[in-house]
């Protein structure tokens, strides 16, 4: 019996052997690189907010399929463009990955802010975790329960850089809708500002829909309207802002335009120039990481949906979004993002 037993155990070990043998040798050697190293997952906003609880819930799976350790660290600063500067000119070395809101680092480069200095269709994309509608929130105080009560009063809108998604998307919902506001920036990130609401010291936040339904469903906040052209399965009883406002075409052209580069989401990037092996194994690594079904079953109890997407399919939106702009659209909304700068 035992003489068959090590007769069974020597043939398993020579059919592993055997297949690592038919392994292409750069996938043995990415697999080998990455083995017991420590991998930095980089958010660029602060603890709490939807997109550090999106990296803390990935964190565990992309470490196991990496056979790594995989830290999640928060680098403040411009809402998240200061850590993606660090990340696009990090060592390529595939250890650095960073989670990114698309849709302000996309804003960020179209209108050549001067503390840009990353090309997000240069960055390696790894990704699209999930993209979502955005939510205009208020304080549980406020006398604004629709788009037109804002007509009567002045808005305190909460933001941590010009371009974050909160401020930007904030100024682009006032110019539209012609409602009187004040944009207060230097929060840490969304959960901070929804912190500030709940004392009064902030009236609106304008967020993506996985945050704002944590915000409602735990009595911090009231949603006036999704701000796209379709409702959020989050949110499913808040009205679209197109349905509930009656818009002239001047007032459409910015909410629709708000709306095109939402298709970013969520994604993930890496440094250019990271080894074609290394990059194709941490691919591999995060695509079954967003397709595995307990990762997304957590997501789910958590209001933190995860729906990926290629890489190309991420690089494609990147392309798109930065490509359609003129130079005349691109100076119009510079004057309503960047309002200092005219």
């Amino acid at each position: 019996m035992l003489k068959a037993l090590r007769n069974c155990a020597g043939f398993a070990a020579l059919l592993l052997a055997a297949a690592l043998a038919a392994q292409p040798a750069s996938a043995q050697s990415a697999a080998a690189f990455y083995k017991g190293k420590t991998v930095r997952f980089v958010v660029g906003v602060g603890v709490g907010g939807g997109f550090d609880a999106y990296a803390r819930m990935i964190a565990p799976y992309l470490a196991r399929n990496l056979d790594a350790t995989v830290v999640v660290e928060n680098q403040l600063g411009a809402g998240g463009l200061v850590a993606l500067n660090r990340i696009s000119t990090a060592q390529p070395d595939g250890l650095n990955l960073m989670i990114v809101n698309g849709t302000p680092a996309a804003l960020g480069q179209l209108l050549d802010q001067q503390n840009v200095r990353y090309d997000l269709t240069k960055l390696e994309h790894l990704g699209v975790i999930a993209a979502y509608p955005w939510i205009w929130l208020v304080n549980n105080q406020s006398p604004v329960k629709t788009p037109a009560d804002a007509q009567n009063v002045r808005l305190r809108w909460g933001g941590v850089g010009p371009t974050d998604g909160p401020a930007d998307g904030a100024r682009i919902t006032c110019h539209a809708l012609k409602i009187g506001c004040q944009i207060v920036l230097g929060y840490k990130g969304s959960a901070d500002i929804a912190l500030a609401m709940e004392r009064g010291e902030m009236d609106a936040l304008y967020v993506s829909d996985s945050s704002a339904a944590q915000y409602v469903k735990s009595g911090q906040a009231r949603a006036v309207a999704s701000m796209g052209d379709k409702r959020s399965e989050l949110l499913p009883d808040v009205p679209t802002i197109f349905e509930s406002t009656k818009l002239d075409d001047e007032q459409r052209w910015w909410l629709e335009f708000r709306m095109s580069i939402n298709d970013l989401g969520r994604i993930l990037v890496t440094t250019p120039g990271v080894p074609a092996d290394r990059l194709e194994f941490l691919r591999a690594a995060v695509r079954k990481a967003l397709t595995d079904p307990e990762l997304i079953a957590e997501g789910e109890k958590t209001g933190r949906f995860v729906s990926f997407q290629e890489p190309e399919v991420a690089r494609g939106l990147a392309l798109k979004a930065l490509g359609q702009a003129t130079p005349d659209m691109r100076e119009r909304v510079r004057r309503v993002v960047l309002p200092e700068e005219k």
